[in-house]
Protein backbone atom coordinates (compact mmCIF):
# COMPACT_ATOMS: atom_id res chain seq x y z
CA UNK A 1 0.00 0.00 0.00
CA UNK A 2 1.25 3.44 -0.95
CA UNK A 3 -0.33 6.47 0.77
CA UNK A 4 0.28 9.75 -1.05
CA UNK A 5 0.22 12.93 1.01
CA UNK A 6 0.54 16.59 0.06
CA UNK A 7 3.11 18.73 1.86
CA UNK A 8 1.85 21.41 4.21
CA UNK A 9 1.99 25.11 3.49
CA UNK A 10 3.08 25.69 7.08
CA UNK A 11 6.37 24.14 8.13
CA UNK A 12 8.41 24.03 11.32
CA UNK A 13 11.96 25.17 10.65
CA UNK A 14 14.49 22.89 12.39
CA UNK A 15 16.54 24.72 15.00
CA UNK A 16 19.67 22.66 14.48
CA UNK A 17 21.08 19.86 12.40
CA UNK A 18 23.10 19.22 9.28
CA UNK A 19 21.75 20.70 6.03
CA UNK A 20 19.91 18.70 3.40
CA UNK A 21 21.83 16.44 1.04
CA UNK A 22 19.56 15.92 -1.99
CA UNK A 23 21.55 12.86 -3.06
CA UNK A 24 20.68 10.86 0.08
CA UNK A 25 16.95 11.49 0.02
CA UNK A 26 14.67 8.63 -0.97
CA UNK A 27 14.27 8.18 -4.72
CA UNK A 28 17.84 9.27 -5.58
CA UNK A 29 16.90 9.16 -9.27
CA UNK A 30 15.30 12.57 -8.64
CA UNK A 31 18.55 14.19 -7.46
CA UNK A 32 19.27 16.16 -10.63
CA UNK A 33 15.68 17.38 -10.90
CA UNK A 34 15.69 18.38 -7.22
CA UNK A 35 18.92 20.33 -7.56
CA UNK A 36 17.51 22.12 -10.59
CA UNK A 37 14.41 23.23 -8.67
CA UNK A 38 16.53 24.16 -5.65
CA UNK A 39 18.75 26.41 -7.76
CA UNK A 40 15.83 28.03 -9.57
CA UNK A 41 13.99 28.60 -6.29
CA UNK A 42 17.03 30.29 -4.74
CA UNK A 43 17.44 32.57 -7.76
CA UNK A 44 13.74 33.41 -7.88
CA UNK A 45 13.56 34.08 -4.14
CA UNK A 46 16.41 36.61 -4.42
CA UNK A 47 14.51 38.70 -6.98
CA UNK A 48 12.79 41.94 -6.05
CA UNK A 49 9.49 40.53 -7.27
CA UNK A 50 9.96 37.17 -5.51
CA UNK A 51 6.76 37.43 -3.48
CA UNK A 52 4.70 38.07 -6.60
CA UNK A 53 6.34 35.28 -8.59
CA UNK A 54 5.87 32.77 -5.78
CA UNK A 55 2.31 33.94 -5.11
CA UNK A 56 2.72 34.79 -1.42
CA UNK A 57 2.15 37.85 0.73
CA UNK A 58 4.44 40.18 2.64
CA UNK A 59 4.07 38.26 5.89
CA UNK A 60 5.96 35.36 4.30
CA UNK A 61 8.96 37.44 3.19
CA UNK A 62 11.18 35.79 5.80
CA UNK A 63 10.32 32.33 4.49
CA UNK A 64 11.04 33.43 0.93
CA UNK A 65 14.39 34.85 2.02
CA UNK A 66 15.18 31.51 3.66
CA UNK A 67 14.67 29.89 0.24
CA UNK A 68 17.89 31.59 -0.91
CA UNK A 69 20.00 29.59 1.57
CA UNK A 70 18.27 26.21 1.83
CA UNK A 71 21.52 24.40 1.11
CA UNK A 72 22.89 25.67 4.43
CA UNK A 73 19.71 25.60 6.57
CA UNK A 74 19.26 22.89 9.24
CA UNK A 75 17.27 19.87 8.08
CA UNK A 76 15.08 17.41 9.99
CA UNK A 77 12.82 14.43 9.15
CA UNK A 78 10.04 15.44 6.79
CA UNK A 79 7.24 14.50 9.18
CA UNK A 80 8.64 16.90 11.79
CA UNK A 81 9.01 19.72 9.25
CA UNK A 82 5.55 19.45 7.69
CA UNK A 83 2.91 20.76 10.08
CA UNK A 84 -0.64 22.00 9.77
CA UNK A 85 -4.08 20.41 9.83
CA UNK A 86 -3.37 17.12 8.03
CA UNK A 87 -0.10 16.48 9.85
CA UNK A 88 -1.57 17.38 13.24
CA UNK A 89 -4.19 14.70 12.61
CA UNK A 90 -1.54 12.23 11.43
CA UNK A 91 0.33 12.90 14.70
CA UNK A 92 3.69 11.34 13.79
CA UNK A 93 5.13 12.26 17.20
CA UNK A 94 2.58 9.98 18.84
CA UNK A 95 3.38 6.92 16.73
CA UNK A 96 4.83 3.78 18.27
CA UNK A 97 8.00 2.27 16.87
CA UNK A 98 6.01 -0.23 14.81
CA UNK A 99 3.80 2.55 13.48
CA UNK A 100 6.80 4.67 12.50
CA UNK A 101 8.20 1.68 10.61
CA UNK A 102 4.87 1.22 8.82
CA UNK A 103 4.70 4.94 8.04
CA UNK A 104 8.22 4.91 6.59
CA UNK A 105 7.24 2.04 4.30
CA UNK A 106 3.85 3.35 3.15
CA UNK A 107 3.82 7.16 3.23
CA UNK A 108 5.15 9.38 0.44
CA UNK A 109 4.87 13.17 0.42
CA UNK A 110 4.73 14.67 -3.07
CA UNK A 111 6.62 17.97 -2.91
CA UNK A 112 7.03 20.93 -5.23
CA UNK A 113 10.70 21.20 -4.24
CA UNK A 114 11.81 17.62 -3.67
CA UNK A 115 9.46 15.72 -5.97
CA UNK A 116 8.75 12.94 -3.50
CA UNK A 117 10.11 12.19 -0.02
CA UNK A 118 9.62 9.55 2.63
CA UNK A 119 8.86 10.37 6.30
CA UNK A 120 12.46 10.04 7.52
CA UNK A 121 14.07 12.08 4.74
CA UNK A 122 15.79 15.12 6.26
CA UNK A 123 14.72 18.41 4.66
CA UNK A 124 14.72 22.11 5.64
CA UNK A 125 11.64 24.27 5.87
CA UNK A 126 10.90 26.03 2.57
CA UNK A 127 8.20 28.01 0.80
CA UNK A 128 7.08 26.72 -2.59
CA UNK A 129 3.77 25.42 -3.90
CA UNK A 130 3.15 23.00 -6.76
CA UNK A 131 1.11 25.65 -8.56
CA UNK A 132 4.08 28.03 -8.76
CA UNK A 133 5.90 28.76 -12.02
CA UNK A 134 9.63 29.38 -11.70
CA UNK A 135 11.35 31.46 -14.40
CA UNK A 136 13.63 29.22 -16.39
CA UNK A 137 11.85 26.07 -15.25
CA UNK A 138 8.14 26.60 -15.79
CA UNK A 139 5.18 25.25 -13.85
CA UNK A 140 6.32 22.78 -11.23
CA UNK A 141 3.51 20.28 -11.71
CA UNK A 142 4.61 19.89 -15.33
CA UNK A 143 8.26 19.60 -14.31
CA UNK A 144 7.59 16.77 -11.88
CA UNK A 145 5.10 15.05 -14.15
CA UNK A 146 8.06 14.02 -16.30
CA UNK A 147 10.13 12.84 -13.32
CA UNK A 148 7.84 11.11 -10.82
CA UNK A 149 6.53 8.13 -12.83
CA UNK A 150 10.01 6.55 -12.92
CA UNK A 151 10.13 6.37 -9.10
CA UNK A 152 6.54 6.26 -7.91
CA UNK A 153 5.33 3.54 -10.25
CA UNK A 154 7.93 1.08 -8.88
CA UNK A 155 7.12 2.28 -5.33
CA UNK A 156 3.45 1.52 -5.90
CA UNK A 157 4.21 -1.86 -7.46
CA UNK A 158 1.02 -3.84 -7.89
CA UNK A 159 -0.45 -2.63 -4.59
CA UNK A 160 -3.18 -0.22 -3.57
CA UNK A 161 -2.53 3.53 -3.92
CA UNK A 162 -4.42 5.76 -1.48
CA UNK A 163 -4.29 9.34 -2.72
CA UNK A 164 -4.79 11.96 0.01
CA UNK A 165 -3.38 14.86 -2.05
CA UNK A 166 -5.03 18.04 -3.23
CA UNK A 167 -5.64 18.52 -6.97
CA UNK A 168 -2.49 20.63 -7.52
CA UNK A 169 -0.23 17.87 -6.20
CA UNK A 170 -2.21 15.06 -7.81
CA UNK A 171 -1.46 16.69 -11.18
CA UNK A 172 2.25 15.88 -10.75
CA UNK A 173 1.64 12.12 -10.79
CA UNK A 174 -1.49 10.02 -10.96
CA UNK A 175 -1.30 6.45 -9.76
CA UNK A 176 -2.36 3.45 -11.84
CA UNK A 177 -6.06 4.04 -12.34
CA UNK A 178 -7.25 0.54 -11.58
CA UNK A 179 -5.47 0.51 -8.20
CA UNK A 180 -5.75 4.15 -7.08
CA UNK A 181 -8.40 5.54 -4.77
CA UNK A 182 -8.65 9.26 -4.01
CA UNK A 183 -9.94 10.37 -0.62
CA UNK A 184 -12.68 12.95 -0.19
CA UNK A 185 -14.41 14.11 2.99
CA UNK A 186 -17.80 15.80 3.08
CA UNK A 187 -19.96 17.25 5.81
CA UNK A 188 -23.58 16.16 5.72
CA UNK A 189 -26.22 18.35 7.31
CA UNK A 190 -29.94 17.92 6.79
CA UNK A 191 -29.31 15.58 3.89
CA UNK A 192 -27.05 18.03 2.05
CA UNK A 193 -23.33 17.48 1.54
CA UNK A 194 -20.60 20.08 1.48
CA UNK A 195 -16.83 19.88 1.11
CA UNK A 196 -14.97 21.93 3.71
CA UNK A 197 -11.24 22.25 3.03
CA UNK A 198 -10.07 22.35 6.66
CA UNK A 199 -12.21 19.36 7.60
CA UNK A 200 -11.12 17.41 4.52
CA UNK A 201 -7.43 17.86 5.38
CA UNK A 202 -8.06 16.80 8.98
CA UNK A 203 -9.98 13.70 7.89
CA UNK A 204 -7.30 12.67 5.39
CA UNK A 205 -4.71 12.94 8.15
CA UNK A 206 -6.83 10.81 10.48
CA UNK A 207 -7.39 8.23 7.76
CA UNK A 208 -3.68 8.05 6.92
CA UNK A 209 -2.91 7.51 10.62
CA UNK A 210 -5.61 4.82 10.86
CA UNK A 211 -4.17 2.99 7.84
CA UNK A 212 -0.65 3.19 9.29
CA UNK A 213 -1.97 1.72 12.55
CA UNK A 214 -3.64 -1.14 10.68
CA UNK A 215 -0.44 -1.81 8.73
CA UNK A 216 1.62 -1.76 11.93
CA UNK A 217 -0.78 -4.34 13.39
CA UNK A 218 0.02 -6.67 10.51
CA UNK A 219 -3.08 -6.12 8.39
CA UNK A 220 -2.63 -6.14 4.63
CA UNK A 221 -4.75 -3.61 2.76
CA UNK A 222 -4.52 -4.82 -0.81
CA UNK A 223 -7.76 -3.80 -2.52
CA UNK A 224 -10.14 -0.82 -2.62
CA UNK A 225 -12.65 -2.91 -0.66
CA UNK A 226 -10.01 -3.46 2.03
CA UNK A 227 -9.63 0.31 2.20
CA UNK A 228 -13.38 0.79 2.51
CA UNK A 229 -13.57 -1.77 5.28
CA UNK A 230 -10.75 -0.06 7.19
CA UNK A 231 -12.37 3.37 6.82
CA UNK A 232 -15.73 2.03 7.99
CA UNK A 233 -14.11 0.97 11.25
CA UNK A 234 -14.18 4.66 12.19
CA UNK A 235 -16.45 6.54 9.81
CA UNK A 236 -19.39 6.28 7.54
CA UNK A 237 -17.71 5.82 4.17
CA UNK A 238 -18.67 5.12 0.58
CA UNK A 239 -16.54 3.76 -2.26
CA UNK A 240 -16.62 4.25 -5.99
CA UNK A 241 -14.38 1.45 -7.15
CA UNK A 242 -11.61 2.22 -9.64
CA UNK A 243 -11.66 0.92 -13.19
CA UNK A 244 -9.09 0.61 -15.93
CA UNK A 245 -10.21 4.05 -17.13
CA UNK A 246 -10.61 6.03 -13.91
CA UNK A 247 -9.34 6.07 -10.35
CA UNK A 248 -11.75 5.27 -7.55
CA UNK A 249 -12.94 7.54 -4.76
CA UNK A 250 -13.46 6.97 -1.07
CA UNK A 251 -15.90 9.46 0.42
CA UNK A 252 -15.86 9.88 4.20
CA UNK A 253 -19.19 11.32 5.31
CA UNK A 254 -19.15 13.38 8.51
CA UNK A 255 -22.64 14.04 9.82
CA UNK A 256 -23.89 16.83 12.03
CA UNK A 257 -27.00 16.61 14.16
Amino acid sequence: MLILLPPSETKTAPGAGAPVDPAVLSFPELTAAREQVLAELAATSAREDALEVLGVGERLRGEVERNTRLGAEPAAPALSVYTGVLYDALDPAGMTGAQRTAAAASLVVVSALWGAVRPDDRIPAYRLSMGAELPGLGRLAAHWKHQLPAVLEPAAGDGLVVDCRSAAYAAAWRGPRARTVGVKAVRERNGRRQVVSHMAKHTRGLLARHLVERAAAGERLETPLDLLSAAQERWRAELTEPTARSAGELVVVLTED
